[in-house]
């Protein structure tokens, strides 16, 4: 398959080229991390000669069994002597972890200021705490995503999969996710799609939760991870999960589903969203909503029945929220809640996300939260209705989520 352009990620790529920071190309496993990383390189030869460029996968079969930072130094002083001197160097590294001691070499580099250089790496092995001690100082974090759906339909035009009807290609993308693996199968079936997403469940289980972490109750982690997925979108109490355990005879404490909540997070496989009071509630100790990464493999959990639409569409805004630089929490009121309180820089939006509210009664039970809120900071709910869009005379927006997913119009753009 040809790499389809990625140009949030592109573009986030180019405005830190040339800076002191070493760039760390972050999120959960089989995101693009690598394919971004190969375009990059792509790009930067059509701009700088070719000796400037050192894109290594490490590994590829043509690395040593067991490399070590001596070879990569070798390596790295190879590029540097044959180089142009009046251009910079610029390092790729992808999957940085498999090179012993990569560390030492990475932070030589940043120490001249000749070069550029870019990692990805194995989210078992370059975490942020990590990180913190490899590079102190010295990087900076890029978050990677699974497709958003703007990236989907570009990829499924791109491999003949889509006729441009987008509600109907948005069905596909609620149910099986956008992770950019999908296109690479050969048939479009739901046994591959859900071969290659519990591939990929599994690998993160395994290797970036239980392995990294030494996490050995791997049954725990996994009814865990499918109590999450399923519940997504309901406040999470872990006194429940603990009482639910052992009403069901399992002996579990609570620091324990601390710990591995607190893993699958720095694994990227979790999303939180904490409570926070608006309009003069106090939350004392604030409840917290976890949505995964993706809704495929949020899916996988439950065999992708049709079922939850609503906290499936949570989930899809509570991630587009987090690629467009929101920080999001559940605002908490005397009376409901308002699905997602979303803050950017010293802007604000209030949400709410719903399947449909042709019904009167279900428009107005989205739109009540909303009208307790005095404040004139934008206010919001997105549906899958085609029909009753527009501006309420209170100045509440009702907008289709399709296409403010597509970014058509600048709200949240």
């Amino acid at each position: 398959m040809k790499l389809v352009p990625r140009p949030f990620y592109q573009h986030m790529l180019e405005n830190y080229r040339d800076t002191p920071q070493i760039k760390v190309l972050c999120g959960v496993r089989r995101c693009g991390k690598s394919t971004l990383l190969e375009m990059l390189f792509h790009e930067l030869a059509g701009v700088v000669p070719q000796e400037n460029i050192l894109f290594l996968r490490c590994d590829s079969s043509d690395v040593p069994l067991n490399p070590t930072a001596e070879w990569l130094e070798e390596r790295v002083q190879m590029v540097q002597k044959a180089s142009n001197p009046s251009q910079r160097c610029y390092f790729l590294f992808d999957e940085i972890q498999e090179i012993h001691e990569w560390e030492k070499v990475v932070r030589r580099l940043h120490a001249d200021q000749a070069s550029d250089v870019y990692l990805t790496g194995s989210n078992a092995f370059l975490l942020s705490s990590d990180l913190a001690t490899y590079l102190s100082g010295r990087y900076v974090e890029l978050p990677v995503f699974p497709l958003s759906f703007k990236e989907y339909a570009a990829f499924s035009e791109s491999v003949a999969l889509s006729d441009g009807d987008a509600d109907v290609l948005f069905e596909s993308y609620m149910r099986y996710g956008g992770m950019p693996g999908l296109f690479h199968l050969r048939e479009q079936d739901s046994g591959s799609i859900y071969r290659e997403l519990q591939a990929i469940h599994d690998t993160v289980i395994l290797n970036d939760v239980a392995k990294r972490f030494d996490i050995r109750d791997i049954e725990l982690l996994e009814r865990l991870v499918r109590y999450v997925f399923s519940t997504s979108g309901n406040l999470f109490s872990t006194r429940s999960i603990v009482s639910s355990l052992q009403s069901a005879g399992r002996k579990v404490y609570a620091d324990t589903i601390e710990t591995y909540i607190d893993a699958l997070k720095r694994a990227y496989l979790l999303y939180p969203c904490e409570q926070e009071g608006i309009q003069g509630k106090d939350v004392l100790r604030p409840l917290r909503k976890f949505y995964a990464p993706d809704t495929g493999l949020r899916n996988l959990e439950i065999g992708f029945k049709r079922q939850d639409i609503g906290f499936q569409l949570e989930s899809i805004v509570r991630m587009e929220l987090e690629r467009r630089g929101c920080k999001a929490s559940v605002g908490t009121l005397k009376v409901g809640e308002i699905d997602f309180v979303a803050r950017r820089g010293d802007r604000l939006w209030y949400i709410q996300v719903a399947q449909s509210v042709v019904d009167e009664s279900a428009l107005e039970r989205e739109l009540a939260p909303l009208r307790l809120v005095a404040d004139a900071h934008p206010k919001l709910v997105l549906t899958l209705d085609r029909i009753g869009l527009g501006i309420l005379p209170d100045g509440i927006q009702i907008i289709n989520l399709i296409d403010w997913l597509l970014e058509r119009g600048d709200i949240i753009a």
